[in-house]
């Protein structure tokens, strides 16, 4: 790797570094973050902070004013070239007299794509695809969004908190709690960036759970709750069903669920989607307005998304203690297939929490 060629890669993790501070406040726009180098110094940094603000070109041509003039940007996605709810980036850019725009990947938005060669154009030296891989991590939601796949069912994360041995729960079915104060913390913040947050009605009755963001993040709008819960079994007593007027619910189930309970649950502001099986229920959900769904449990759920291969991303949290053969496993569901059959996932950050270890991996 040539010395221009590094440089250019760590000024582009420093961009996506930015770009992260707007988790959960820009969706359904991508994370974005920008960095001008000039004369081999910062002149100017800026993200994506808020959906409907500046851009994060426009932010960090703010911060660097005539600094700018003769500047590079690294961008973590393609500029944009089109008229949302704020000028095109590509136009804000060429003004200011920058004179080579690096960015990372391709925006796969075909009304925003295209911001290269606008700038191209205008005689700006660009140079694409630095990094890709990893901003295309970085916004999976959106390139899901963007996808064929997207179109079919939402973004499917799931998360669990394991013990060493991959057990969720004890013998008795207690979970509560396997993680630690700074795991939990980690999960209200991935919650933020997510337009739904999902249970089984097995874990909804046993745990009563809120299913809220409480934390650092404050999400733009707040993650609905959804319980796929066949039967209706969830409880009108429930903390979900009694604020379901603050925070939206809906109950995910079958179409011959008792016609009793749908009412009831419908008269107290539970959304009910009705539709057969797994797959037609996700494409419901996504019908719905929703494109990316955080997956929180239990067993049953997680064996059932994980056996149709639609997870698209794995939060693992492993907690530094055992449970044993009797504890729930969330991959009792699914089928053994030869080991050189065996889905293979791809390691995209290993952090500790506290005592406790999260592994995210993305479909290989």
């Amino acid at each position: 790797m040539t010395d221009a060629l590094a440089a250019d890669r760590a000024w582009m993790r420093r961009a996506r570094e930015l770009a992260w501070r707007g988790w959960g406040r820009v969706a359904p726009n991508p994370l974005v973050g920008c960095v001008l180098v000039r004369d081999g110094e910062v002149a100017g940094e800026g993200w994506h902070r808020e959906y409907g603000q500046p851009h994060a070109e426009v932010e960090a041509l703010h911060a660097a004013g005539d600094a700018a003039r003769g500047a590079t940007a690294y961008v973590s996605l393609e500029p944009c070239s089109h008229w949302g709810k704020t000028p095109p980036c590509t136009d804000a850019l060429v003004a200011a007299g920058v004179r080579r725009v690096v960015f990372g990947a391709h925006d796969p938005n075909p009304k925003a794509a295209g911001g290269g060669e606008v700038l191209r154009a205008a005689g700006i030296e660009v140079l694409g695809g630095i990094g890709e891989a990893e901003a295309r991590d970085q916004n999976a939601v959106f390139f899901h969004a963007h996808s064929s796949a997207g179109a079919g069912r939402p973004f499917i994360a799931l998360k669990l908190a394991m013990s060493l041995d991959a057990r969720i729960a004890d013998g008795s079915g207690r979970s509560v709690w396997i993680t630690g104060e700074e795991a939990r913390a980690e999960v209200h913040r991935l919650r933020a960036g997510y337009d739904a947050v999902a249970i089984g009605v097995g874990t909804a009755v046993a745990d009563d759970p809120r299913l809220t963001v409480r934390g650092a993040v404050e999400p733009r709008v707040p993650p609905a709750r959804v319980v796929f819960d066949r039967a209706l079994r969830l409880q009108l007593t429930s903390f979900l069903v009694r604020t379901a007027a603050e925070v939206p619910v809906a109950a995910v189930c079958e179409p011959d669920a008792p016609a009793d309970r749908r009412a009831a649950l419908e008269g107290a502001g539970v959304r009910v989607i009705a539709a057969a099986g797994l797959e037609a229920q996700l494409r419901a959900l996504r019908e719905d307005g929703v494109q990316s769904l955080f997956v929180e449990g239990g067993s049953v759920l997680a064996s059932a998304l994980l056996a149709a291969d639609v997870v698209d991303r794995l939060y693992l949290f492993y907690a530094p203690l055992l449970i044993g053969p009797a504890g729930a496993s969330p991959f009792a569901g699914m089928a053994t297939p030869p080991l050189d059959e065996a889905a293979r996932w791809r390691r995209i950050g290993t952090e500790p929490f506290g005592a406790d270890t999260l592994i995210t991996l993305a479909r290989g």
